[in-house]
C-alpha cells in the first residue's frame, strides 16, 4: 500500500490497481503551497469524506464522476449548496465498503474543539485584520458546511497485508473500540496549541506502528498557519520508540511500512 498527502487532510491511497481519495480540497484560498495534483486526483476509483467541512468535501464536486462516500449530513449540505450529489453514497459508523484490494471501515469521531490559544491568535493577528475581508468570506463559507462535533469518521483502509487509520480531526468518540496496532496513523496536526502535547492519548489508543501527519500547512488563510511539525517526531518517540513519524512532503508517494 501506498500514500500521498496532497496538502490539507487530502489524501491519495493506492493498492493492488485500487486508488482511493480522501477530502479532496483544492485550495482555493492559498495560492502558495504546491498545486493540487489534480491530474493524478482523478485516477481515483472513489472518494471518501471524513467530515464535511469546507476543507474537507468543498471540492468533492470535482470528482462526481465517480462514488462519493459521505454522511447523510454531507449529502444534505451539498444539495443545499448547490453540489452534484448523483455519485454521493452514504456512508455510516461502523459501515464496511469493499473497493478492489480495499476494505474501508468507518468509525465515530469527533472534531477536536479550538483552545483559547488559538483562537485569540485568530482574533488578533495583524493577518487576519489586514484580510478582514477575506476572513469574513471564509468564515461565511465555513458556515454553510457546519456540522455537530460528533459527525466526524475515523477511516481504517487495509488491503489484507497493511492498513491505515486516517482521523478525520483531532478528536475521539467515547465507547468506541478503535482498531489498534495498524501500519500507519494519520494524525491531523491541527486546531490547537501544543499539537505535539495533544497526539499522546491517540498514540495510546491506536498503538500504530507508524505515525504520519496531515492538514498541518496554511490551508485557509488569513485564519490558518503553517504549524511547526518539529516536536512532532519526539512526542511520538516518547510514546511509541520504534515508530517512524513523518512528515510528509506535498504529492510524494510514500510506502506504508
Amino acid at each position: 500500500m501506498k500514500i500521498m498527502w496532497c496538502g490539507t487532510a487530502s489524501l491519495l491511497l493506492e493498492s493492488g490497481g485500487t486508488r482511493l481519495l480522501v477530502d479532496p480540497y483544492l485550495r482555493p484560498y492559498d495560492r502558495t503551497g504546491a498545486p493540487f495534483p489534480a491530474e493524478e486526483a482523478r485516477t481515483a476509483d472513489a472518494v471518501f469524506i471524513t467530515h464535511p467541512h469546507i476543507d474537507h468535501f468543498c471540492d468533492a464536486g470535482a470528482f462526481s464522476d465517480r462514488p462519493v462516500y459521505v454522511s447523510a449530513r454531507g449529502i444534505a449540505l451539498a444539495r443545499r449548496n448547490g453540489q452534484d450529489v448523483s455519485a454521493m453514497r452514504e456512508l455510516r459508523a461502523g459501515e464496511c465498503v469493499s473497493l478492489g484490494a480495499f476494505r474501508v471501515t468507518a468509525y465515530c469521531g469527533r472534531h477536536c474543539s479550538f483552545d483559547a490559544a488559538t483562537v485569540f491568535r485568530v482574533l488578533f493577528s495583524p493577518r487576519t485584520w489586514l484580510h478582514f475581508a477575506g476572513a469574513l468570506r471564509l468564515l461565511s463559507e465555513a458556515k454553510r458546511y457546519a456540522i455537530p462535533a460528533d459527525e466526524i469518521f475515523v477511516l481504517h483502509f487495509a488491503d489484507g497485508e497493511k492498513s491505515v487509520v486516517v482521523l478525520g480531526s483531532a478528536g475521539m468518540a467515547e465507547g468506541i473500540a478503535y482498531p489498534r496496532g495498524a501500519d500507519l496513523l494519520v494524525f491531523p496536526y491541527q486546531g490547537r496549541a501544543g499539537m505535539h502535547r495533544e497526539i499522546a492519548p491517540f498514540l495510546d489508543v491506536f498503538a500504530p506502528k507508524n505515525v504520519m501527519i496531515d492538514h498541518f500547512d496554511d490551508a485557509f488563510p488569513p485564519v490558518s498557519r503553517r504549524v511547526d511539525p518539529k516536536k512532532f517526531p519526539q512526542a511520538v518517540k516518547e510514546r511509541l520508540p520504534k515508530a517512524q513519524a513523518l512528515v510528509p512532503e506535498m504529492n510524494v508517494w510514500y510506502d506504508v511500512l
